[in-house]
């Protein structure tokens, strides 16, 4: 692959920065667009499958291409593209890592992400998957002279290993869950561990389950669901910010793709209570990550537990999608299905864009705490009105493209029927107004990070110094906005592309339901009931706002005065007069107050400069991994205490076991 050799020109250059900025990064971004244009015509094709000669003996490379994985590396070349040519102009002086092995890490990783997209067989997905995962490590630590970096990526990597042994059983139970009779299926030729031949395999609902619950958590790990959402607050915010888009924006989309590839694709059906199940984790992860997000002080760590949030609302589609397949309602799966395809390709431009927003003022204020920012906007205008397009798409406004993929999930809420279990139909209602709340706070969230970042007075003396981004970083900033508001504006041309998951995943599509009366409006059920047009809004609101201006100056010219804005009584404003982060996310923290574990510091009254602060920990921490954490610690000083460097010891404990062996073969 391109990626791949441009990883190997990287090394072979390791110490030309300028090289390597100016001349991979952007042919990075070339082979970007080659992918998203393979993945939009490998959408209404046939599969095609391929074998490669590499591999080990016996176990070849299957590579192979549908609509699902095409979907995906669509999703996979839009976001890369953008964040490559911003890495461009953000890899100045090689953050810690040489520059060529950046590259080389760098590339490899989107390489090792692709492979994972198109493996066609469980001993390929793993090695991709796992080069995926080693890559994206030592990305993530390329700052790792700093202790916090190097403990991010440790955590990051324990994570994603205990996720990797799940989805390897998961495969396994896939493959011989049947046993020596297994190998009636294909002639025998079952032993290569492909895709195909684990579609044709007959398997009971108890091996069924078992291959779906641990998908699930080697996923669920990857993809940052609770409990197994720890490495990420951490990791974001220890990698470089083009790197923190990647994970957040198409890595964790990739643990999305393996959960619909094994559930939907490779398990031959599916129940009610899985889909029960994914659906209550989603929620709680979205309600998690979006509270824990609103309390955030620090830019990345809010955008980290912001896509906690967000896959948690894909998860919540994917679990209505499994429940609706469960009771043969193709139609209501293929909408749920189509909001989760949906939110993945949105969540990839928006927090994408997100994420290079505060790259961006992290190279020009050096700061990424939110008590030290603000009144940027005077200063990075480019940054700022480009931030706002992903602030309002993360934010679900119309028209731009959080609000479709939302809107398609509220939808398949709204218009399910009466389910055949009583207590499905008690649930849905309240997951209904979870989800509600959770799109809510997420609004709250990104008027929190927009107005404290980039509204108001600046808080430190030092940003009057910052300056606005650079050419390849606004050019990338523009690609992913622009994507923002072309995914806001089609999505009927977008949903006509993912109807070909929804065909070959539940046999429906929505399609037909969705054109509606015209091209302008979509109706994912029926055109009486419910409709949207975010071409006519987009209209509308233009119009608005143009007729006001107009309005403005012919009408009330001359009969207007500027004057400042009432200060209270006090003439001498200030910085410190502003609302605080820790300000702003007081009322969630007072609301929510039993779900954070805070610890304060409270001033003395005799203190000459007193100071307040509050921390908000994560409760999982203390109640699940440090007990987990303490009894491997234990175990490990165990077995240290047998390892005393003496041969005669050793050899006491070869006879030991020698006796032990014999005595139970006697016996």
């Amino acid at each position: 692959m391109f990626w791949l050799v441009l990883a190997g020109m990287g090394i072979a250059t390791a110490r030309n920065m300028r090289f390597v900025s100016k001349t991979l990064f952007p042919l990075g971004a070339v082979a970007g667009l080659i992918v998203a244009l393979a993945g939009v015509m490998a959408l209404p094709m046939v599969p095609e499958a391929v074998t490669l000669p590499l591999g080990l003996p016996g176990l070849p490379f299957h590579l192979r291409i549908d609509a699902l994985s095409a979907v995906f590396l669509l999703l996979l070349g839009i976001a890369s593209t953008g964040v490559s040519v911003y890495s461009a102009g953000y890899f100045r002086e090689g953050s810690g890592t040489a520059p060529g092995l950046l590259c080389l890490q760098y590339h490899v990783y989107l390489a090792s992400m692709a492979v994972v997209l198109v493996a066609d067989d469980a001993y390929t997905f793993m090695v991709a998957w796992e080069t995926m995962a080693m890559s994206s490590y030592f990305l993530v630590t390329t700052d790792h002279l700093i202790p916090e970096i190097r403990r991010a990526g440790f955590l990051y990597l324990l994570i994603a290993h205990i996720g990797a042994l799940g989805i390897l059983l998961s495969f396994g139970v896939l493959q011989g869950s049947l046993g020596g009779a297994a190998s009636v299926v294909h002639g025998g030729d079952i032993g290569d561990y492909t895709f195909a031949a684990m579609r044709e395999l007959p398997r009971t609902e108890f091996w069924s389950t078992v291959a779906f619950l641990l998908a699930l958590l080697g996923f669920g790990a990857k993809a940052g669901m609770i409990p197994l959402h720890v490495w990420l607050p951490d990791a974001h915010p220890a990698a470089p910010s083009p790197v923190s888009a990647l994970m957040s924006g198409v890595m964790l989309k990739t643990a999305i793709y393996g959960l619909l590839r094994v559930t939907f694709d490779l398990v031959h059906l599916q129940l009610w209570w899985w889909g029960v199940l994914v659906l209550a984790l989603g929620l709680a992860t979205a309600l998690f990550g979006v509270i824990f997000s609103a309390v955030q002080n620090d830019m990345k760590r809010l955008l980290a537990y912001s896509s906690i949030e967000n896959i948690g609302l894909i998860l919540v589609a994917i679990g209505l999608a499994i429940t609706f397949q469960a009771y043969k309602m193709g139609a209501l799966a293929a909408l749920a299905l189509t909001a989760a395809l949906y939110h993945c390709l949105n969540h990839a431009c928006f927090k994408s864009l997100l994420f290079l927003v505060t790259g961006s003022v992290l190279h020009a204020t050096h700061e990424r705490s939110l008590g030290k920012l603000g009144g940027l906007i005077h200063r990075m205008p480019w940054v700022a009105w480009l931030g706002l397009v992903g602030a309002l798409a993360i934010a679900g406004l119309p028209p731009l493209n959080g609000f479709v993929s939302e809107w398609l999930l509220l939808q398949a809420f709204l218009f399910t029927p009466g389910l055949p279990h009583p207590y499905l139909n008690m649930l849905i209602p309240a997951a209904a107004a979870a989800l509600a709340l959770a799109a809510a706070l997420a609004g709250y969230v990104m008027v929190k990070f927009y107005g404290v970042v980039f509204l108001g007075q600046p808080r430190e003396e030092s940003l009057a110094k910052a300056n606005d981004a650079g050419s390849w970083e606004r050019a990338g900033l523009i690609w992913l906005a622009l994507w923002c508001a072309l995914l806001g504006l089609f999505p009927l041309q977008i949903i006509g592309l993912t109807d070909n998951v929804t065909l070959a995943l539940t046999g429906a599509a929505i399609a037909p339901a969705g054109t509606g009366a015209s091209w302008l409006f979509l109706a994912p059920v029926n055109p009486d009931r419910a409709s949207y047009s975010p071409v006519l809004f987009f209209v509308v609101i233009v119009a608005v706002v143009l007729i006001t201006i107009v309005a403005v100056r012919r009408v009330y010219h001359g009969r207007l005065r500027r004057a400042d804005a009432w200060d209270c009584g006090f003439p001498l404003q200030t910085s410190r007069m502003q609302d605080t982060a820790e300000g702003f996310g007081q009322p969630v923290r007072q609301v929510f107050e039993p779900f954070f574990r805070m610890q304060r510091k409270l001033p003395s009254p005799f203190d000459t400069a007193p100071h307040y602060e509050v921390s908000v920990e994560d409760y999982f921490w203390y109640w699940l991994y440090l007990p987990i954490a303490r009894v491997t610690e234990w175990i490990a000083g165990v077995v240290g205490r047998l390892q005393r460097g003496r041969i005669s010891v050793y050899l006491g404990y070869s006879f030991v076991t020698l006796l032990a062996l014999l005595f139970l073969v006697r016996t």
